[in-house]
């Protein structure tokens, strides 16, 4: 393996959030993407968006950052790194098989604009996979949020449901939604590490990750930080 992707797995994949995250959006998206266009939307370096390349994809990674993007090309098998705007997307219409996005949304300054370009660009039968901020219980600890809020410039947070109206007016339907960090003590150390963790927080805390899944499983999916969705367009 190459320095280039030996730092983007480090970042990437030995992180407390996203392995997890982005392993379950990949699964939904399926092992084998042969001769489908996939499309990750604010996608960075690309780095996830070269694992669909990896299944066979045609992959596509769109993001405003070039700097993120110049990383990107170094890697093993880069996927094609446009720079683009998530809320005009510069693809034409059911030009895309699937569009994935991991926890862009709510940073978005239009979020629902945001889900309509996704939704324009997907072919009928297509699908979306796509993750976002939740925290479902930020009320408990609204200065752990605030700084949370200010850091990573988000600008709303969303539900299976609130994100189900919003997919259901773009014409597709939630097939499947899963949460992760459920339970309080989770969603607490989410919000902690987000808040005072410093830039490598989340990938300092990546031997946790057995025990966020083992209590994710023990919790009811009805609630957590990060909410997971896979809808297909009708």
């Amino acid at each position: 393996m190459r320095l280039p992707d030996v730092v983007a797995f480090a970042g990437h994949q030995i992180h407390v959030c996203r392995y997890r995250e982005a392993g379950t959006l990949l699964r939904w998206l399926g092992r084998d993407l042969r001769g489908q266009v996939v499309l990750d939307v604010a996608g960075g370096d690309g780095y996830w968006a070269a694992q669909a390349r990896r299944r066979g994809a045609r992959a596509v990674s769109l993001d405003l950052a070039r700097h993120k993007m110049l990383r990107g090309r170094r890697l093993r098998s880069a996927p094609a790194l446009v720079e683009g705007d998530a809320l005009r997307l510069p693809m034409r219409d059911e030009s895309v098989d699937k569009v994935m996005s991991i926890c862009a949304i709510e940073h978005f300054d239009d979020g629902p604009a945001a889900l309509r370009e996704m939704a324009r660009v997907l072919r009928p039968g297509g699908e979306l996979v796509m993750s976002a901020d939740c925290l479902s219980r930020r009320d408990r600890w609204p200065g752990l949020f605030e700084a949370h809020r200010r850091r990573y410039h988000v600008q709303r947070t969303y539900t299976h449901d609130s994100l189900a109206r919003i997919l259901d007016e773009c014409g597709l339907d939630v097939r499947e939604h899963t949460y992760q960090f459920r339970g309080a003590l989770a969603e607490r150390g989410y919000l902690t590490l987000s808040a005072r963790g410093g830039r490598f927080g989340f990938n300092v805390a990546a031997p946790l990750i057995p025990l966020v899944a083992l209590g994710d499983r023990r919790a009811p999916d009805t609630r957590g930080s990060i909410v997971l969705v896979r809808a297909r367009k009708r």
